[in-house]
């Protein structure tokens, strides 16, 4: 595909994907391929979490709040750096293994 061509299939794709969104009931579809490793993980937590299906949304929902907590995390270090200064690195490990991060 050229470059030139990408962004006009991105803005093809961007408002595809706006419209849809707007329809009731509207599901979007997408077809994984999984190493031999990622296939073995995901038949082990699929009973535990109603299905293979089920296990992949958990796991989207999951990643998405350990990125939202990260980002927070940087936006209070940006905002604390900017009002009192800059942390020790002692203190960002003690706070980012309070947070979990």
């Amino acid at each position: 595909m050229s470059t030139s061509r990408a962004p006009q299939l991105l803005g093809e794709f961007t408002s595809l994907d706006e419209r849809a969104s707007n329809t009731v009931g509207y599901v979007a579809k997408a077809t994984v391929r999984l190493k031999k490793e990622d296939r073995q993980l995901l038949e082990r937590f699929a009973p535990k979490f109603g299905g293979r299906l089920e296990t992949l949304r958990e796991a989207l929902r999951r990643l998405a709040a350990d990125l939202d907590r990260k980002e927070a995390f940087d936006a209070f270090l940006k905002a604390w750096d900017e009002e009192d200064g800059p942390l020790s690195e002692d203190e960002i490990a003690a706070v980012a293994k309070r947070c979990g991060l």
